[in-house]
């Protein structure tokens, strides 16, 4: 028996008159048929200005150290570095994200506040290089300056000290902005940052400068190579105050309380692995966010498409499509030139 409020209503096998059989009359394959079709529809898109490149410079270099684990990507030296952002700023990239490889380390990364320090001398060459036609931002993290590794200062038990730390980063925040940067990036996941480097930023004069909030970023096995392209000292591991994997709803948090902190931009990290909190996180943000395609997944896609198990080009793309269709408005990817490039 046929329902009288269904009666009459074509169903998705509706028969055309005179046909002998059902056909579909809704066919979502039209609108796939051609590339030009394909582009019209599509509902997310991967642009230059949308992504940020990480950069590695090393203290002293006098030639680009190749990351072994990252087939590549470099420690440069500041006149190569000078030749990246250039690159940098010719692709329309949305900006660069400067790590320092210091030669010497100590308890307290004592180089991360000297203004003659490698990151710090970095960001005013880059400033300098291309001024304001690439935003410059800038790892503000002490793990890459401190002989133990970690993000933070280390109490007389071995632990990190949050708010000793937070001085330190306050620190660092102003050597950084002196030097002229756009972007400071806290990523070291203490409870405050964000607050303590925005009081210090601006008691200073340095209301301009920007905060890019690693507000979400997890204890991930995915950072490996990132080690060994800083040169990284870690013993044992961050998990007393990066974020437990398994915990979405306080990566949204975390992004709450950085954002009235006065953060003005966060960020997930990794990426691939947390795009259920990039999504979260977007959604809950009166913020621009970012998500960080981190070593390990660089490294993962290049490994298999040097096996020849993947398309490479199509799935690099196909990853930051997804970064970006989870809600990040930027990526931070170590294929952010090569991507340009394609893009083009």
């Amino acid at each position: 028996m046929t329902d009288a409020s269904t009666a009459g209503t074509p169903g998705p096998f509706a028969s055309a008159a005179g046909a002998p059989g059902g056909f579909p009359t809704v066919r979502p394959r039209r609108l796939r048929r051609t590339p030009a079709l394909r582009r019209l529809v599509a509902e997310t898109h991967v642009r230059p200005e949308q992504l940020v490149l990480p950069v590695f410079v090393a203290e002293g270099a006098t030639e680009q150290r190749p990351v072994a684990s990252m087939p590549g990507v470099v420690q440069h030296t500041r006149d190569s570095l000078r030749a990246e952002v250039v690159r940098a700023a010719e692709a329309g990239l949305g900006g660069v994200m400067l790590f320092g490889v210091p030669a010497s380390k100590d308890p307290v990364g004592s180089g991360a506040t000297d203004p003659q320090g490698i990151l710090n001398v970095a960001i005013a060459d880059v400033v300098a290089e291309v001024g304001d036609a690439l935003p410059v931002m800038s790892d503000l993290c002490l793990d890459e300056f401190t002989d133990h590794g970690h993000c933070g200062l280390l109490d007389s038990r071995g632990a990190v000290d949050n708010d000793a730390t937070l001085e330190a980063y306050a620190a660092m925040a102003l050597a950084q902005a002196d030097a002229g940067v756009d972007l400071v990036g806290p990523s070291g996941m203490m409870d405050g940052q964000v607050g303590v480097v925005r009081t210090a930023l601006d008691a200073a004069g340095h209301t301009d400068v920007g905060i890019l909030a690693y507000a979400a970023k997890y204890a991930s096995a995915f950072y490996g190579p990132f080690r060994e392209a800083v040169d990284s000292s870690l013993v044992g591991d961050r998990r007393t105050y990066q974020q437990d994997p398994a915990n979405a709803r306080e990566g949204v948090r975390e992004a709450l309380l950085d954002v009235a902190e006065g953060a003005d931009l966060v960020m997930v990290k990794p990426a691939l692995g947390y795009l259920d909190v990039l999504q979260r996180v977007a959604e809950a943000v009166p913020v621009p966010v970012a998500a960080y395609q981190v070593s390990g997944e660089y490294a993962m896609l290049e490994a298999a498409a040097a096996h020849g198990w993947i398309d490479r080009e199509a799935a690099i793309l196909e990853s930051l499509v997804s970064i970006r269709r989870a809600g990040a408005d930027i990526v931070l990817t170590y294929w952010a030139l090569e991507v340009a490039r394609l893009l083009r």
